[in-house]
C-alpha cells in the first residue's frame, strides 16, 4: 500500500498572518500534487524573540491557528500536520504538534519532549526551557495502515525515543524541525538517515529554511528517507515543497530481508 506524503518547507518570521498565509499556499499546492497527508515545519506560526512567543502563544480551545487549518483540512479532504505551534495552558508554554484528520478533528496531540539548550560553534546561545516547557508523552496515531511516530527537532539526537515508537508499532517518523544551519548542515541528512536504518522506518523531516529574528538561521532541506535509509525525495534551498510516496512493501521487505528489530535485546535495554 502507497500513501503520498507532503511537506512544506517554510520560511516563518514575526509576522503570524504572513506565516499562515504562507502555510495555507503550501499546504494547498501540497494537496493539488496529491498529498493526503501534509506536515509543515516546527514553529510554523511564529519564529521570532524570546520574550513574544508568550503573547503568540495560543489555546488549543480557542485558536484563530488552528481554526484556519481545521478548515483547511476539511475544505481539502487531507490530514495535516502542524510541525508545530506555541501553545499556552495555563501558565505554560509548550511547543506542540497537533494531526488534523480530512474531518477536521484533532486525532494527535504531541508536546515536544527534548528541549533545545545549547551553545553552537559561532557563538550562539538558545535556551528553548526559557519559554517552553517540556513534554512527558510519546505519540502515534494510525492512518490507514501505516502507524506514525510523532517528534520534534532537537528529539532527533535522541535515539532512545525513536526505538521507543519503533517498539511501539511505529512505521513512519514524522520530525517537524527548525534545525540551525551550523548544526543541520553537518547532522540533519546524517541522523534523519540513522533514525530510520535503526528503526527500519520511513522517515520524514519538515525544516523551516532561512532566517529570522533576532537571529534564528534554519537550513532546511526537508526530506524523506526510506526504511533502507536512501533519500527519496528532498527540498532545495528555499521556501519550498517536498512529495514522497510511502510504500509499505518496501518496509515489509526491509524489515523482512534483515530483521534487526527483532534482535533487539529489550531484556537488557
Amino acid at each position: 500500500m502507497k500513501m503520498r506524503i507532503g511537506l512544506a518547507q517554510m520560511n516563518s518570521r514575526d509576522n503570524k498572518e504572513e506565516n499562515l498565509l504562507s502555510a495555507d499556499t503550501l499546504i494547498r499546492e501540497l494537496a493539488g500534487k496529491g498529498a493526503e497527508l501534509v506536515m509543515l515545519p516546527e514553529h510554523f506560526d511564529f519564529i521570532g524573540p524570546d520574550h513574544e512567543k508568550p503573547k503568540q502563544a495560543e489555546t488549543i480551545e480557542s485558536s484563530f491557528t488552528l481554526e484556519m487549518i481545521r478548515n483547511i483540512a476539511s475544505d481539502l479532504k487531507i490530514h495535516i500536520h502542524i510541525g508545530s505551534f506555541l501553545e499556552r495552558e495555563g501558565d505554560n508554554v509548550f511547543n506542540t504538534a497537533l494531526v488534523f484528520n480530512p474531518s477536521a478533528e484533532i486525532i494527535a496531540k504531541y508536546r515536544k519532549i527534548h528541549l533545545f539548550d545549547v551553545e553552537i560553534p559561532g557563538g550562539k546561545t538558545y535556551l528553548e526551557s526559557d519559554t517552553i516547557s517540556p513534554g512527558h508523552e510519546t505519540t502515534l496515531f494510525t492512518i490507514g495502515d501505516y502507524v506514525f511516530g510523532m517528534a520534534t527537532c532537537y528529539d532527533l539526537r535522541f535515539p532512545e525515543l525513536f526505538r521507543s515508537l519503533a517498539g511501539q508499532g511505529a512505521d513512519v517518523l514524522l520530525l517537524p524541525a527548525a534545525f540551525t544551519l551550523e548544526t543541520g548542515k553537518d547532522h540533519w541528512e546524517l541522523l534523519l538517515r540513522a533514525r530510520a536504518v535503526e528503526n527500519q522506518c520511513w522517515v520524514a523531516g519538515a525544516g523551516q529554511w532561512g532566517t529570522a529574528p533576532p537571529h534564528h538561521s534554519s537550513y532546511g532541506r526537508s526530506m524523506v528517507v526510506d526504511p533502507w535509509g536512501i533519500v527519496v525525495s528532498q527540498a532545495p534551498d528555499g521556501i519550498s515543497t517536498v512529495i514522497a510516496d510511502l510504500d509499505s512493501d518496501i518496509l515489509q521487505s526491509v524489515r523482512t530481508t534483515f530483521p534487526a528489530l527483532n534482535h533487539a535485546r529489550r531484556d537488557l535495554f
